[in-house]
């Protein structure tokens, strides 16, 4: 078998069971996020049902592109649930308040809550965040509401999805889909990139410890939908789509899933290693 950092552009996916589309640049991907939002949305609302999505902060362009579509065409989102994918939380595993910088629960309101229009507006009760001392509720909540139709999120460096990070001790593959939300710790890779892409590299900024939402609610979704454009993902993108299904990768977990896709940038699909300059 080809080595996995050897593996071209060309042909990247060939022959994974995991979908690929690769896309020109990361505004892209915002678009094809929201749309894909949308396009469920509306045809949800058409036939009377609940729309329920699990849903990320990274990628964070779509958002607001999503909130345009809905308020230009006046697209209700009454009968939406979103399910936050995870939150930081501080040294006594208490949620970072809102107002903090790095809160995902801010975000969402900066971004999405506080630009669409009231009346058409997500209700409060249906904009769920994982809350420590409440983890056995989301799966629940999602089910009592129709179940998720679509995961949406992106993907860290180690592989993993929210903050599932892959465990110290590889557990077996079935055994880790089975994990639900929990509280966790970070693991220094997932702290590091984060750093970098938060807080101009100041590691001690980004908190040790988070509530994520588990793999039992992300591939529990119809559809998993997950968006890469970071340079550094040109290597986890291919063990995801041609390596093992292993927990030390949690997202290649997807590739037991009946309708999972991967949408990347052009620079993603491109190897890893080249020459030392």
């Amino acid at each position: 078998m080809k080595p996995l950092e050897e593996i071209t552009k060309e042909e990247l996916g060939n022959g994974s069971p995991i979908a690929l589309e690769i896309v020109d640049t990361e505004e892209d991907i915002y678009y094809h996020m929201a749309l894909d939002m949308f396009e469920h949305i509306t045809a949800n609302n058409q036939a009377g049902r609940n729309t329920v999505f699990i849903v990320p902060v990274g990628p964070v362009g779509q958002y607001k592109k999503l909130a345009w579509l809905c308020n230009k065409n006046r697209v209700s989102l009454k009968n939406v649930w979103f399910f936050n994918m995870d939150e930081y939380l501080d040294d006594q595993d208490r949620p970072i308040p809102p107002s903090h910088p790095l809160s995902f629960e801010g975000f969402m309101n900066r971004e999405f809550y506080d630009v669409m229009e009231e009346e058409l507006n997500i209700p409060a009760e249906q904009r769920v965040f994982p809350k420590p001392g409440r983890e056995d509720e989301i799966f629940r909540l999602m089910q009592e509401a129709g179940g998720v139709d679509v995961a949406y999120g992106g993907i860290g460096i180690n592989g993993h999805i929210a903050f599932n990070e892959p465990p110290e001790i590889e557990v077996p593959a079935g055994e880790f889909r089975e994990y639900k939300t929990r509280v966790l710790s970070l693991t220094r890779e997932t702290r590091t990139v984060n750093a970098i892409t938060a807080a101009n590299g100041y590691i001690d900024y980004i908190p040790a410890r988070c509530i994520t939402v588990g793999m039992k609610e992300i591939l529990s979704a119809r559809q998993i939908r997950f968006y890469m454009n970071r340079m550094w993902q040109k290597g986890i993108v291919r063990k995801i789509l041609h390596g093992e299904v292993t927990s030390r990768v949690p997202a290649s977990l997807f590739q037991n899933h009946p309708d999972a896709k991967l949408t990347i940038t052009s620079y993603v699909a491109e190897p890893p290693v080249g020459k030392l300059r």
